[in-house]
């Protein structure tokens, strides 16, 4: 991908390695862990978010090979960037015992199925119901926002063994999430010269 990165951005990044120290972190891990924090203007999220290398770099190649995007809500899909996103919100219906966003993730795993990147960053109830379908994502970034259900839903990403990015507080939100995403969209691929 042959991304230009704007001067704001750099001496935003240049800021933050200044107040931080980001340089133990593996590449990924890094790159997540600084997006997020450039997206939030928030140096807390470096002890906050917690993922795995490993999964990292195995989405990161389904990612760049095209694997489906899924969002929670259109916010999610506006912030990241140069990708299409899948978002069933506007088709999705609420029931006795069903949100509106639960109901949007079965319509998009209906329509995308397994291997999918899946990036929650609004609706506790969209990741709740995500952890109940048979979906083998690629990733799940796991960041919705709120004082009820957020915490324990991205616990219980966290305890069920998939591969994902979540965060232990009750921060997040479409923003920080879309900012996960797009760090490992923009990271170089093992063909492009890392810059």
């Amino acid at each position: 991908m042959n991304r230009v990165v704007h001067p704001i951005e750099q001496e935003s990044y240049r800021r933050l390695r200044a107040r931080l120290d980001t340089s133990h972190f593996p590449p990924l891990t890094r790159a997540v862990v600084e997006r997020v924090i450039h997206s939030a203007a928030d140096l807390d999220y470096a002890g906050d978010l917690v993922m795995a290398e490993s999964d990292l770099a195995k989405a990161h190649a389904a990612l760049h090979a095209g694997a489906p995007v899924v969002v929670d809500v259109e916010m999610v899909g506006a912030g990241i960037t140069r990708r299409e996103t899948v978002c069933r919100l506007k088709d999705a219906e609420a029931g006795p015992g069903l949100t509106r966003s639960a109901h949007a993730i079965r319509l998009a795993y209906e329509q995308v199925g397994p291997g999918a990147l899946w990036v929650i960053g609004n609706a506790p109830t969209a990741l709740e119901e995500l952890l109940t379908l048979n979906a083998s994502p690629a990733l799940v970034i796991g960041l919705p926002v709120g004082f009820v259900g957020a915490v324990e839903s991205k616990a219980a990403l966290r305890e069920s063994g998939l591969p994902a990015v979540s965060n232990v507080s009750e921060k997040g939100g479409s923003a920080v999430a879309a900012a996960a995403l797009n760090a490992l969209l923009y990271h170089p691929t093992s063909s492009e010269e890392t810059p």
